[in-house]
């Protein structure tokens, strides 16, 4: 059994899409065809803009299959006391599928990602996670965090 674990690049566009798509088979998301084809079309168009600047995917392959997969999204935004380099990182889509799961596989993604965050120059790195994912994001060093004192997240949606 041969193990790759490594970052994405250009050539595994078909891979991150495919892999996204999976992602949300797991989460039992409904994807209507019509969502399918934009979020195809945006996916592709962001990962050729953002891959290895401002998006990163650590990849688990076995055996030449894709097992375990996370993604990065680095933001810019105006530094201040909470994140002082004004770079932050969201992770998401840590998907390890079932015939591949209590390898060590994710826990791999992560520490690709981790890496990359800190050679990125992120204040730090945030998530949400599932229940199945918790324990491995807090043995990873990943704390819950609590609402602000000072504000109120809220979200107005434009789709």
């Amino acid at each position: 059994m041969s193990v790759n674990i490594r970052m994405a690049s250009l050539d595994d566009i078909d891979d991150l899409v495919k892999v996204r798509f999976d992602y949300f088979s797991a989460e039992n998301w409904e994807v209507s065809s019509e969502q399918c084809k934009v979020i195809e079309t945006s996916l592709r168009q962001y990962y050729l803009k953002y891959l290895d600047t401002d998006f990163f995917a650590a990849i688990v392959e076995v055996d030449g299959r894709i097992a375990s997969v996370a993604f990065l999204a680095i933001s810019n935004k105006p530094a201040n006391l909470s994140f002082p380099s004004g770079r932050t990182g969201t992770v998401f889509n840590v998907l390890t599928y079932p015939e591949f799961r209590k390898r060590g596989y994710a826990t791999s993604t992560m520490n690709l990602l981790i890496d990359q965050a800190k050679k990125q120059n992120l204040s730090f790195i945030e998530l949400s996670a599932s229940a199945l994912g918790k324990p491995l994001y807090q043995k990873l060093g990943f704390n819950e965090t609590k609402p602000s004192e000072h504000f109120i997240n809220m979200k107005l949606s434009l789709l």
